[in-house]
């Protein structure tokens, strides 16, 4: 089991290292991590709803994606509660203060019918299990389901993870030991220090102090890696700064206050010749080549917040002038005419209906169920293609006559030009901008205004990008670090 010190240690990368590096060695790692809390999602081939970081870790192991691996997933609103998923499912709201009491023994419950799932599907497999923020947390460990509960009843060797980077470093290991009961002491095999900058020999009294204190041997130390790998949390956005030289095109993006599914963005971040630019409410929007209107797990929340900052104007405005519009779910809802949310699903003050932006001729309605579904469709704009992704999404969305088809599946999203030639599109579809070719062409298209010259598009999907950067991850995490005790 990988602990960490504090959430943000680096657990769920780290975990990722460790199944990669695994299956190079002839084994089947099993990702797992009982409870996450996390917007952004991933949709297995089953229809059922997980982590994207474990979805990923899944990906490291040569696995395709298995609600099983992340058995408990709560979905924060913004407003002290959170939706509940229990091996791939909604079952409910919980508020955080009767989450433990009405929800433990369910979690429990879950988290043992994803660890039987698993193993019956790969009974030699070996698990990797992942912990959640900090294993010690002294006013919630008799309720803690995902982290030391879980490490005692697998008997799991356990590596803890601190990040240097944040400063504190020995207080952290120090401290995190210091209140371990013995009995949980004894799973903690080792340490690994994450981050490091600089000569890793800088690190050696550190090291051997952390080894004669503790007793605890440190098993490596990890270097600060300049890679943009999928953040899990989108306050490691924030931390995102990649360093590239002189660019081609600026894209803003949205911060929404609820914002989620943020790893649809990844796919661009990759790209060498343009530079995102994250924009929240009050801040200048500019003049950028394109605005991405990202996920909302509480889309009228998040409506009513651009609003009021003014940001909503802002965007009007962009549009008016000719600018290039594409919004995600979420953000194609707040697109429309109008809004409706009987069941107070996405945050709305009052029964509505709400207006929205009006830059789509479109109404949504939420309510029923939640579609939970993989696609593969083509596409009709801004070329034929093939193209794959997820729907994750409440209610139904309704447009006119006139609007044009995103591609051959009614209903998943709709593009139209602007009086003043820029495209709006809208699109149900996460993971569309993963297609390396819809990317590029969606991405020429901002180009030719700008009289450059056309990217190839024949570019590969960005699931390959992702290989190359576990690749690199397991690379780094094989060199430094020392398996031996983890894995006795």
């Amino acid at each position: 089991m990988v602990l960490g010190t504090s959430s943000g240690a680096g657990k769920s990368l780290m975990t990722a290292a460790l199944c990669r590096v695994l299956k190079r060695r002839g084994e089947q790692p099993l990702p797992f991590k009982g409870q996450n809390m996390s917007n952004n999602a991933w949709v297995d081939a089953d229809g059922l709803e997980m982590a994207y970081s474990q979805a990923m870790q899944a990906w490291a192991a040569g696995l395709e994606p298995s609600c099983a691996m992340n058995p408990v997933l709560l979905k924060p609103r913004g407003d002290s509660t959170s939706e509940v998923i229990h091996n791939g499912r909604s079952v409910g709201m919980a508020r955080a203060e009767h989450y433990y009491r009405d929800w433990f023994a369910p979690g429990w419950q879950a988290i043992r019918t994803g660890l039987d799932t698993l193993q019956q599907r790969w009974p030699q497999g070996r698990l990797v299990l992942e912990g959640a923020g900090s294993p010690v947390e002294v006013n919630l460990q008799h309720r803690d389901l995902t982290n030391l509960r879980l490490a005692l009843f697998l008997r799991a060797n356990c590596l803890l993870v601190a990040d240097i980077e944040r400063g504190g470093v020995f207080a952290q290991i120090v401290g995190t030991l210091s209140l371990l009961r013995p009995v949980e002491k004894q799973l903690i095999k080792g340490i690994l220090i994450n981050r490091f900058r600089g000569r890793r020999e800088l690190f050696d009294e550190g090291r051997t102090w952390l080894e004669k204190n503790t007793g605890v041997p440190v098993l490596g130390v990890m270097p600060w890696l300049n890679e943009l790998f999928p953040p899990e949390d989108s306050l490691d956005l924030l931390e995102r700064k990649p360093s590239r030289g002189p660019v081609d095109l600026q894209i803003a993006v949205l911060r929404l206050p609820s914002l989620s599914n943020f790893s649809d963005l990844d796919p661009l971040e990759a790209e060498t010749s343009l530079r995102l630019r994250w924009v929240a409410p009050g801040e200048d929007l500019g003049q950028p080549d394109a605005v991405i209107l990202p996920g909302s797990k509480q889309t009228l929340r998040d409506l009513k917040a651009l609003r009021s900052s003014g940001l909503e104007q802002q965007l009007r405005t962009y549009v008016e002038r000719g600018g290039s519009l594409l919004a995600i779910c979420g953000g194609m809802q707040m697109l429309g005419k109008q809004l409706e949310d009987p069941e107070g699903l996405e945050g709305g003050e009052g029964n509505g209906p709400w207006e929205g932006m009006g830059l789509l001729p479109i109404t949504t309605r939420f309510g029923g169920s939640k579609t939970l579904r993989q696609r593969t469709v083509q596409a009709n704009w801004p070329a034929p293609m093939q193209v794959d992704g997820f729907e994750l999404h409440h209610g139904e969305t309704v447009a006119g006559s006139t609007l044009r088809q995103l591609c051959n599946e009614r209903g998943l999203g709709w593009w139209m030009q602007s009086a003043a030639g820029g495209d709006i599109v809208g699109t149900y579809l996460h993971g569309l901008l993963d297609n390396g070719p819809w990317r590029r062409h969606w991405l020429n298209g901002l180009r030719e205004r700008r009289g450059l010259s056309p990217l190839n598009t024949e570019r590969v999907h960005h699931g390959e990008h992702r290989n190359q950067l576990l690749e690199r991850l397991a690379n780094a995490f094989e060199e430094h670090v020392n398996l031996g005790p983890l894995l006795n």
